[in-house]
């Protein structure tokens, strides 16, 4: 375990929540990072620090009330709070309105700029996955939230011929690292009404921030020439899936490299198609693609087409695509597990900010994790994220320390016990068939519709004249 600080300096201003952040990021750059410009006022309490932490609390947390959120840190973070009378005194009030305020006074601006730099470093931290390259899998995702008017302002609800849903619905464009599974800051827009982004533009935004000479995976939604093309101007290697209906109209053009049994690989130059130019008019007339085209069949008997610029055998293209399912699993653990689909706030900038505090939790635990699966010489994706989150609440977030010994200590027990939350290896994937998690209601009361008045009474009307 990397020193946080010299002892003496350690034990003077001990704080487990700061101590638990920089063990977490591991880097001294980021230090500077946690001390965030402080008020001025004596008697502010909730300063950017603790306010922050309570931010990734209530996702580490599941979902927390304000409430609930308060109480935590009074409970178990008390040494968060700044040297103020009211604290020393213990008299510092267990009510929200406190840090509700300094929610919503904390620059949302601030709060990205921390998560993606943390985002960014935990990473880097990464072994390369596939020739000497770290590789970022990409997928899409909706999101709801509470229906107030702002929200559904923000992110209007779907439509149907009955009329509008109850649900304002975001769309997330994500990537998470292949190793760790660590997840960059998603793209977000709206799913419906004027200001709508499609799923490629969002998409496009996304490989603009991948790190340098990363590779990107994505399954048949992004095999499609324009996106294709993004990836080439940014020099970001990558390897799609492609429709059934795709992969043979492009393969007309393609030559014949090698030939399996019924495995074949294809050298392509990719033109875009007149379809292709006409939703991207943008396109330079130049624009073409040197790609290479594998069309495999697995054991189970389905088949699989791949479109990639990297020159590597069907063999090893199949077997890098196949971790693309593993995105899957890692949207799972944002959204279900960690209940970030279940965000309580009523506004834009407050949802916005505890969506950067569900990535921000997320990444920590996911950076716990990896820590605790170098102590058994496991890749982290063996352990279950659950069971690590589940060890990260209990045996870090609520265990009172009271000193640096005490917490190098309580650290070190709490990563031999999510070392031991290692996943079944079964010798075939499980035979009962996907289905979705029943999703439970966000919220059981709604406003009553207004009455309506009460007919008139049956009789002879009055003569107006």
């Amino acid at each position: 375990m990397p020193e946080i600080d010299s002892e003496s300096s350690t034990q003077a201003k001990f704080s487990k929540a700061t101590a638990l952040l920089k063990q977490l990021l591991e880097v001294p750059s980021l230090r500077a990072v946690l001390e965030l410009d402080e008020c001025s006022n004596a008697a502010q309490v909730y300063t950017h620090l603790p306010t922050l932490w309570l931010l990734v609390v209530q996702r580490l947390g599941g979902g927390l009330t304000l409430d609930q959120a308060v109480c935590e840190l009074l409970r178990h973070h008390r040494d968060l709070l700044p040297n103020n009378k009211r604290v020393r005194e213990g008299k510092l009030s267990e009510n929200n309105s406190g840090y509700s305020r300094s929610r919503q006074n904390l620059a949302l601006a601030r709060i990205q700029a921390f998560s993606t730099a943390v985002s960014n470093h935990l990473a880097s931290l990464s072994p390369p996955a596939f020739l000497d390259r770290q590789v970022h899998i990409i997928d899409g995702t909706t999101i709801t939230f509470r229906p107030t008017p702002e929200l559904k302002k923000r992110f209007p609800p779907a439509t149907n011929q009955h009329g509008e849903s109850v649900w304002p619905v975001a769309y997330l464009a994500v990537t998470h690292e292949l190793r760790s599974g660590c997840a960059a800051v998603p793209q977000v827009a709206p799913m419906y009404g004027p200001e709508k982004r499609s799923e490629l533009s969002l998409a496009k935004d996304a490989v603009d921030l991948l790190p340098p000479n990363s590779i990107l995976l994505a399954d048949s939604a992004y095999g499609i020439f324009s996106f294709a093309y993004h990836c080439v101007q940014r020099k970001t290697p990558f390897l799609f899936r492609l429709t059934q209906q795709r992969f043979k109209a492009l393969v007309k053009s393609a030559n014949l490299v090698e030939q399996s049994g019924e495995n074949r690989t294809y050298h392509l130059v990719w033109n875009p198609s007149r379809k292709d130019r006409k939703k991207n008019p943008t396109l330079p007339e130049a624009a073409k693609i040197e790609v290479f085209l594998h069309q495999a069949y697995l054991p189970n008997g389905n088949d699989i087409n791949l479109v990639t610029t990297l020159e590597v055998d069907l063999a090893s293209a199949v077997n890098l695509y196949q971790e693309r399912y593993k995105v899957e699993f890692d949207i799972r653990d944002l959204k279900v597990t960690m209940a970030t689909e279940k965000i309580l706030a009523k506004s834009y900038d407050t949802v916005m900010k505890e969506l950067l505090g569900s990535v921000l939790a997320y990444n920590l635990v996911v950076q716990f994790r990896r820590q605790a699966a170098t102590r058994v010489n496991l890749q982290p994706r063996e352990l279950s994220f659950q069971g690590v989150w589940t060890t990260f609440q209990y045996f870090l977030l609520q265990r009172d320390v009271m000193s640096y010994q005490q917490w190098v200590a309580t650290y070190e027990d709490a990563l031999k016990m999510a070392s031991r939350r290692k996943l079944p290896q079964r010798k075939s994937p499980r035979s009962s068939p996907r289905v979705a998690h029943q999703r439970s209601p966000k919220s059981a009361s709604f406003k009553p519709t207004s009455k309506k008045k009460k007919a008139e009474p049956s009789g002879e009307k009055e003569d107006s004249s």
